[in-house]
């Protein structure tokens, strides 16, 4: 062995140029997993998180109440069995409930002859600023003053707002939680006014 040469084998040309290709073949799966799983998982848009929201508790009977609205009459849900209910918990501290208010009563008004009745359960702790909501906003159907009881019959009342759509069967079609897409939720009632009307129970 001639002075100064390293006693290690050179590695060959072609056994460096595999290692290469292998190793380019390794990084091409990896971004390719990589892309396919980016082109496979996508954030829920709303229409899938409204899709499940109606999937929850849907066609069951909307459990029945009595409660006093503002003026101290109370309001049985099951007296307004025939009709389609909009059944919307709110309060006026809500940011999102006081703009979905004045849809509510466009809604009452356009389609009451048609069967609509909403009736809005506050979650307020105290009637007297929802009197004062009341009066300003015009409001042209019932609200009661509900509680911590009346949210658990309806599977817990964590957010506001919470629109419950219920059939003339007394039946929940649907629910809505946070911000509703009013376009999506008139049609909705709509198609639940075409149903033929059924007999008070």
């Amino acid at each position: 062995m001639e002075p100064g040469s390293s006693s290690r084998p050179r590695t060959a040309p072609s056994q460096k140029l595999s290692k290469t290709i292998v190793r380019g073949l390794v990084l091409l799966i990896i971004v390719a997993v990589f892309y396919f799983a980016l082109r496979h998982h996508r954030v829920p848009q709303a229409a899938d998180r409204q899709a499940a929201n109606r999937a929850a508790g849907e066609h069951a009977l909307a459990p029945d109440f009595a409660l006093p609205d503002l003026a101290g009459k109370q309001v049985n849900l099951s007296s307004y069995r025939g009709r389609v209910v909009l059944l919307d918990f709110w309060a006026t501290w809500c940011g999102p409930c006081r703009e979905e208010v004045p849809h509510f009563v466009q809604l009452q008004n356009k389609y009451a002859n048609q069967g609509l009745q909403i009736i809005g359960v506050s979650m307020d702790d105290a009637p007297d600023p929802v009197r004062e909501f009341y009066r300003l906003f015009k409001m042209n159907y019932p609200v009661v003053m509900g509680g911590a009881k009346t949210g658990e019959l309806y599977g817990g009342v964590l957010g506001l707002p919470i629109a419950f759509l219920i059939g003339r069967d007394g039946r929940i079609t649907a629910r809505h939680i946070g911000a509703i897409n009013f376009t999506a939720f008139e049609k909705e009632i709509v198609d639940l006014l075409r149903t033929n009307p059924v007999a008070s129970q």
